[in-house]
């Protein structure tokens, strides 16, 4: 886990956070990514994404399987913490969504902090268990071409258009949780049933 400074949750952002957050880091230059309203993106992106509930739970629905995390980065600045993640399928570990993430960890019980920064189950799995009360509200839907990272990443053989949301999970009080960029699949692996 990487101590490296980043940009806060807690201030106002106006480009795609936390992803190009960890692109910088890293020193890799951030795939084109083109905005779009959530009606236009294709009907299985649009199912998937254009809710405002967690991701989690939306993708072991649609799946009807668990999920899991495969950790590919991360850092802790104070009670700051982010990483790097993709969502698999349990007992396939076929990837299900690439995510990259931010999350306010004095907002969290103890149990709950613990869990996160165990580095094994997805935020909104460890909500949901939890029982934290909170809103989900997506602030961007866009589409883009997958970079060597992310290609990798998902474990795609080939490359095309990717879809993906950024997203914001609060407290019921409007205190922000986390900020997430969550980045699916190609339609066909998307839809496995």
């Amino acid at each position: 886990m990487s101590t490296v400074p980043t940009e806060s949750i807690r201030g106002q952002r106006h480009d795609l956070a936390p992803l190009n957050d960890f692109y910088r880091r890293a020193g890799r230059a951030i795939p084109a990514i083109r905005f779009c309203a959530g009606v236009d993106l294709p009907e299985a992106a649009r199912t998937l994404l254009c809710h405002e509930r967690d991701m989690t739970r939306t993708l072991e629905r649609f799946h009807s399987r668990a999920i899991h995390l495969r950790l590919l980065s991360s850092w802790r600045l104070g009670m700051d913490y982010g990483r790097e993640c993709v969502l698999e399928l349990e007992g396939t570990n076929q990837p299900v969504e690439f995510g990259a993430i931010q999350i306010a960890l004095d907002q969290f019980p103890e149990k709950a902090r613990e869990q996160i920064l165990d580095e094994h189950l997805p935020l909104g799995g460890i909500l949901n268990q939890s029982g934290i009360n909170y809103t989900s509200r997506p602030t961007a839907f866009f589409s883009l071409e997958p970079d060597a990272f992310i290609t990798c990443a998902l474990h795609l053989e080939r490359t095309g258009v990717l879809y993906g949301r950024q997203n914001t999970l609060r407290h019921a009080d409007g205190v922000v949780l986390a900020q997430i960029v969550e980045i699916l699949p190609p339609e066909p692996w998307v839809a496995s049933q």
